[in-house]
């Protein structure tokens, strides 16, 4: 069962008309809506033959759980489909999913990665689309490529996705269309197989190597003897080769068929008129042949072997291990779901165990029990344990004593209501917060119940099945014993060994620590501790406000308290029961040293799990539980930020605890090591790859080495203390101004009250002092800065980046920059992807600090086989000399800028929206005026002063480049490119 959410009835902004010629005219802007939305247009009348539906609820045959009412059903003669319903969040969009009841579990030996690479083939052509045109009709219709329209395959299905936003009839029906020819008739052809697999190719060699090794491993031993075993979604090189159009075709007629295909449609469009598009574009759709049974599966075999053990230097020890039993359908029951709380409830109560040891430094960085169904092949229950250091034996032998003891010895009642406050809590605030669910939510949830054979119901109907169980007496003591026995009993057990180096003795090491009596390891448990707020230091009398104004639009509250505390009040309720909560203070990487590193890598871990006042991060969980509380912490190019997502009753204690923890901060040396430790653990993978070395390097290399934000080396990790990171980060917790925001369903006068008794109550601040390191772009370079990286050998990656500039002042050159780099993005995506077939996922975007006066860069980044670097480049700087020389065509950049105000305009539905364009603004009013002038920003934009930034910022004597390649036995980095290739490139002619 999976838990649904209410519509929204109304917009929540007016939908921008893409069907408008650019540029709009410049007063345009993102607005909140009129009361009553338009009427959608309407498609012309299709003469189609009628179609009997049967439009009983098939979702739910054999469960007792009631339908959700919101969803209307259909099932046609040729077995297809359908679910839909009206949603309208985000306003004007409609979630559109198809799903195909088939993936890499169907595939025979040789057909391994077809299922995938039919996906790849139906987004580049079909019926009624020419060949790469699918991206840009959708495009134009304001979608963005890989975020709005995409696919996706597993071991069990394919699912093809589009969020239509600013959706009408007419372009609901276009896209319907386009489904049903990319599902009956996909373009299966030399030409596209020439075109596709190199792409599919450079997708399975972008993947992580070491993970993917690692993950191979866990199929293979966890399913030994299934298919599972054997069948990842990208396949295999051999297979992928050997693939032609006649035997893709073969598969694709023996599983793309009505009866295996579900349309499934959530938004902003009457489900009347959805069903009736659907039957229109699908109704005449027919299978080839009988429709085959779906393959055996298989069960969980005691006859395989238990353990297996592998060495990946590059990832940190790890056990894993797995209680199996087959997979079988059961009806979707009432009394099925609330058993299902019941296991999960008790795997809660050890996780919560598992988790207070780490935090206490014991002797596993982290560990974890899961509960999960795996792609219709088995039920099982999961522990993955990751040491502190190389002692996995101590780790695993730990984690299986706190296991064994929930085996041997009830919980407390207090500790089983602590978990069934959280479980309630969240289902409470699923039913609150219901009708601002997401269209392209819901829908992707109807897909991934039915991949699992499992129904949906609405957040209020799981809710009474909660409290059904509740008020039957389920969750008790004795039941979390015999659910947890039950759970790690099973006629199948397996284990997998990760360690750093090869170890002869691991596997008879491993055998032995899964057997070893572990009685005497469990310690005593962790008493519940019963915390209320009157534990949170006192902090002063409530702040008096001195000012008070309406600011921007929509119209926001700006107050500014008496000790200097600003704060920025966005009362919409428009997201009913959220409230999102940010507080900026001191002046964020300004106020970091820029000539010597520090330990503020680890403030992220460390200092919100340090505590506040005298409540370690235990006790704080023990406060907030059954409430919708967090406490986030982050570092801005200007502020230090605490965040949190709460509610309407939530929010006021919520503000109560930031507060605090600037006003009392606990300082505790045990979260300070776990985050030595853990990245301690991460270190060596990071060079295992290009991402990984591009994650470590390339952020402090685009800074000219700026220590703030490079990473710290292994020294710098090793050398981490209680000590220094208290004397850092005490003074920055003290220091500098402090900007509360409150945006969402509150009212002003009582989030001003809020702000008031929490912030306002503390006492005034130290000013910050000075201005801070000036930010530095690296100066251009004409032979890459070079990286090696010590993973597969067939993995590279490139970097280009120009400096552009910064600040709050310039938004119209900032918006400028996006949209340029949009289409430097989509040309890189077509040449080295689509044409070339070099690189799966280049990418291009434009990246402008608002809080810092410089050090922007438009940046392009390609993962690609070591002999495509100098491709890379090529093309990147061929690109860029175009821009610079061409004006962009009408038509690109109505392609280009259309999705970017579709995005836009649905975004600004949400309070998170508005949240991130203005906060800072008290301080910084700019931010404010710049959030007025985003639809005229981009409107305005012309292929003239396309070209003109272009100009500015392209030019080729001004951008960095590098690249990371990997290291060969001999002559180093050398041998990874071709001989005398310059990877440097130079500028198109």
């Amino acid at each position: 069962m999976k838990s649904y959410a209410r519509v929204l009835a109304k917009p929540l902004v007016a939908l921008l008309l893409v069907s408008v010629s650019l540029p709009l005219p410049a007063q345009q802007r993102v607005r909140r809506p009129s009361a009553a939305p338009a009427k959608p247009a309407k498609p012309a009348a299709a003469p189609t033959p009628a179609i009997r539906v049967d439009t009983s609820p098939w979702l739910f045959k054999g469960s007792d759980i009631p339908p959700d009412p919101e969803w209307h059903f259909g099932a046609l003669p040729t077995g297809l489909r359908y679910a839909v319903r009206k949603n309208g969040v985000p306003p004007g969009q409609v979630a559109v999913r198809v799903r195909i009841d088939a993936g890499s579990l169907y595939e025979s030996d040789a057909e391994q990665g077809f299922a995938h690479l039919i996906e790849h083939l139906s987004f580049r052509g079909s019926r009624y689309v020419p060949d790469g045109e699918a991206k840009r009709v959708w495009q134009r219709f304001g979608a963005t490529f890989g975020s709005d329209s995409n696919a996706s395959t597993t071991p069990t299905q394919t699912v093809y996705k589009l969020d239509l936003p600013g959706a009408t009839d007419v372009k609901l029906d276009e896209s319907l269309k386009i489904f049903a020819g990319m599902m009956a008739e996909p373009a299966i052809t030399d030409a596209g197989l020439a075109a596709e697999r190199p792409a599919v190719l450079a997708e399975q060699r972008e993947a992580p190597g070491a993970q993917v090794r690692y993950g191979d491993a866990i199929r293979q031993t966890f399913f030994a003897g299934q298919p599972l075993a054997e069948r990842s979604p990208i396949g295999t090189i051999k297979t992928l080769e050997a693939a032609t159009p006649a035997t893709v075709q073969a598969f694709h007629d023996k599983w793309y068929r009505p009866a295996r295909a579900v349309v499934i449609i959530s938004g902003d469009i009457d489900p009347d008129v959805a069903a009736r598009l659907v039957v229109k574009n699908f109704g005449t759709w027919t299978g080839k042949g009988a429709d085959p049974a779906d393959p055996d599966f298989g069960k969980p075999d005691p006859k395989a072997p238990a353990t297996k053990t592998i060495a990946e230097p590059s990832l940190p020890p790890v056990v894993a291990t797995a209680t199996l039993r087959p997979w079988e359908y059961r009806d979707d029951t009432i009394i099925f779901n609330q058993k299902r709380l019941v296991d999960f409830l008790a795997i809660r109560l050890i996780n919560r165990r598992l988790e207070s040891r780490a935090r206490a430094g014991g002797s596993f960085l982290q560990a974890s029990v899961s509960l999960d169904d795996v792609s219709r092949s088995a039920n099982g229950t999961f522990t993955n344990v990751i040491p502190i250091g190389d002692d996995w034996e101590a780790a695993l032998k730990d984690v299986r004593a706190v296991v064994a003891d929930a085996m041997a010895t009830p919980p407390t009642q207090a500790e089983v209501d602590r978990e069934l406050a959280e479980f309630d809590a969240a289902m409470k605030n699923d039913v609150d917060t219901a009708r601002v669910e997401a269209g392209a939510k819901q829908a992707d949830d109807m897909v991934n119940a039915l991949d699992i054979r499992e129904t949906v119901a609405g957040p209020k109907t799981s809710y009474d099945i909660l409290q059904d169980a509740r008020a039957k007496g389920m969750f008790t003591p004795a039941a979390m014993v015999e659910s947890t026995n039950r759970l790690f009993k099973g006629d199948v057990q397996r284990a997998l060994l990760n360690t750093r180096t090869p170890d002869a003795s691991a596997a008879t090491k491993l055998a032995a620590a899964l057997t070893a009596d572990v009685s005497k390891l469990a310690g005593k448990r962790a008493e519940q501790r019963s915390v209320d707020f009157s534990k949170v230091p006192k902090l002063g009398a409530p702040g008096q406000a001195t000012a008070r104004a309406t600011v921007g639009d929509p119209p926001m509250e700006q107050v500014t308290f008496a000790n200097g505390v600003r704060a920025l009040i966005y009362a919409n309720p428009s997201e009913t029961g959220r409230v999102y909560l940010r507080v900026r203070f001191g002046r964020g990487y300004q106020a970091l040293p820029g000539d010597r590193p520090t330990p503020a890598w680890a403030g992220e871990t460390a200092l919100i799990a340090s505590g506040i006042g005298t409540l370690d991060q235990g006790a704080l969980d023990s406060l907030t539980t059954g409430r919708r509380m967090g406490l986030d912490f982050d570092i801005g190019d200007d502020a230090f930020l605490l965040g949190a997502q709460t509610t309407p009753s939530d929010y006021a204690d919520n503000l109560t605890l930031m507060a605090a923890k600037l006003a009392a901060p606990r300082w505790d040396a045990a979260p300070v090591a776990r985050a030595r430790a853990a990245m301690l653990t991460g270190y060596a993978g990071l060079n295992s790859s290009p991402d990984g070395v591009l994650a470590r390097d390339l952020e402090g290399l685009l800074r000219d080495g700026d220590p703030r934000w490079g990473m710290p080396t292994l020294a710098q990790i090793q050398a981490l203390n209680a000590r220094d990171f208290k004397k850092l980060w005490q003074p920055l917790l003290a220091t500098g101004p402090i900007e509360v925001d409150v945006f969402g369903d509150v009212k002003a006068d009582e989030a001003i009250a809020a702000v008031a008794k929490s912030f306002g109550a503390l006492k005034p601040r130290r000013a910050n002092e000075g201005t801070g390191a000036p930010v530095r772009f690296p100066a251009h370079n004409a032979t890459p800065v070079m990286r090696t990286h010590d993973g597969d050998d067939n993995q590279a990656a490139a970097v280009i980046a120009w400096p552009t500039g910064g600040g709050s002042a310039d938004h119209a050159e900032q918006r400028r920059l996006d949209v340029l780099a949009a289409v430097f993005a989509d040309r890189l995506f077509d040449r080295l992807r689509s044409v070339a077939g070099a690189s799966y996922s280049p990418t291009a975007q434009s990246q402008w600090p608002v809080g810092l006066p410089g050090g922007g860069r438009l940046i392009a980044v390609g993962k690609v086989a070591p002999d495509k670097v100098p491709l890379f480049f090529q093309l990147s700087r061929q690109i860029a000399a175009e821009l610079v020389s061409t004006p962009v065509s009408a038509d690109e950049l109505r392609r280009t800028i259309v999705p970017m105000l579709q995005y836009m305009a649905r975004a600004s539905s949400g309070n998170q929206f508005w949240l991130i364009q203005t906060s800072g603004g008290t301080f910084d009013p700019k931010r404010i005026e710049a959030s007025q002038s985003l639809i005229g920003d981009m409107t305005g934009i012309t292929p003239e002063a396309l070209q003109a930034s272009a100009a500015k910022y392209l030019r080729p004597d001004k951008d960095w480049t590098m690249a990371v390649v990997p290291k060969v036995a001999a002559g180093g980095a050398g041998a990874a490119v071709p001989p005398g290739s310059p990877l440097g490139g130079a500028p198109a002619k």
